[in-house]
């Protein structure tokens, strides 16, 4: 059964009364307590949410009401993901951590991060059938996900374009204004670009040590949002092994209480290798950790565990093209200049 974070709910009683509709009496309607918004760790069911917002759709005549939502959340209606989002070091950085632990926020929308020569797009699938509920909850996050841009980056932030599947409404005007660049309506896909330099600007609410720490957080909750899920099981441990340097195989099978055998053939079954999410784990962290000056590139080689300096900097030219140092100078200029 796929679920979302209770308090993600919060947003959507403020945004709902905004239109004068007691939405927890929609709350009520469904089988939900109001009260289990305000408890951090509940979750409830993707369908119970769909249910909540249908009815809402007939009681409410704007169709773009699900825009609103940009003035009704608050970070700690993400949870930890929202306080890891306000330490992030770019909005880049920032999205990829979005992208990283989207479902612990909801199970059902998928996010997508990809970097592109026209700058970072980013997509978001709803991932529900019914238009009105994709057309409504499309609305709902992407609105979300841009006013988090805007709150570590500036109010003055505009993607340089929006596409949405939804067909083109009888008033663009909500769209136009909120987003304030261009709209192409009945894309293939929802989502918006961001160029290059809005993308990779430092932001000055980075907290590079503490949102390396909520990440840790994040790694735990997500394995543990899905037991099934052996690959974030074997991420969420990586990052708590990586430091020691003895990341092994057969390390990884004994906190998992199976034989490496079975490791591998899990694995396997989700399409994917032990030293593959090794290799994954510490691309993330190298070019989360380059981005902290405080940092030494000896200190990053000790942090993700190789035997050293020569063996890190191999693998970061593989996963950068580049040399960490030549990488970290290429961060710096720009903020130098």
């Amino acid at each position: 059964m796929e679920t979302f974070l209770a308090t993600m709910g919060q947003v959507f009683v403020r945004l709902v009364g905004m239109h004068g509709i007691d939405a927890r009496a929609l709350l009520r309607e469904a089988g939900v307590d109001p009260a289990v918004l305000s408890d951090p760790e509940a979750r409830l069911p993707s369908s119970v949410g769909d249910v909540v917002v249908a009815r809402a759709a007939t009681l409410i005549p704007d169709p773009a009401f699900g825009l609103r939502a940009a003035r009704c959340w608050h970070p700690s209606n993400l949870g930890v993901l929202g306080h890891a989002w306000l330490a992030s070091s770019t909005l880049r950085t920032g999205l990829q951590r979005l992208e990283r632990y989207n479902r612990i926020v909801g199970e059902k929308g998928q996010l997508r991060v990809t970097n592109t020569p026209e700058g970072l797009r980013v997509a978001y699938d709803h991932r529900r059938r019914d238009p009105v509920l994709r057309a409504i909850g499309t609305d709902f996050m992407m609105s979300l996900i841009v006013d988090m841009c805007r709150m570590n980056y500036g109010a003055s932030l505009r993607p340089v374009e929006v596409r949405l599947s939804r067909s083109k409404p009888a008033d663009t005007e909500p769209y136009r204004h909120f987003y304030g660049c261009p709209i192409h309506f009945g894309a293939h896909a929802d989502g918006f670009l961001l160029s290059p330099r809005v993308a990779d600007e430092p932001l000055p609410t980075a907290i590079r040590h503490l949102a390396g720490t909520l990440d840790g957080i994040l790694a735990a909750q997500l394995a543990a949002l899905d037991e099934n899920n052996l690959p974030a099981r074997c991420k969420s441990n990586l990052l708590e092994q990586l430091t020691s340097g003895e990341v092994s195989e057969k390390n990884m099978a004994r906190q998992l209480h199976m034989s490496r055998r079975t490791l591998q053939r899990r694995l396997a079954e989700s399409n994917t290798t032990y030293q593959k999410l090794v290799d994954d784990t510490r691309r993330d962290l190298a070019l989360r950790y380059m981005e902290d000056p405080g940092k030494s590139v000896t200190d990053v080689t000790f942090l993700l565990g190789f035997s050293g300096q020569s063996a890190f900097t191999r693998a970061f030219r593989r996963w950068t093209g580049m040399s960490p140092t030549h990488f970290r100078g290429q961060k710096q200029a720009p903020a130098t200049a």
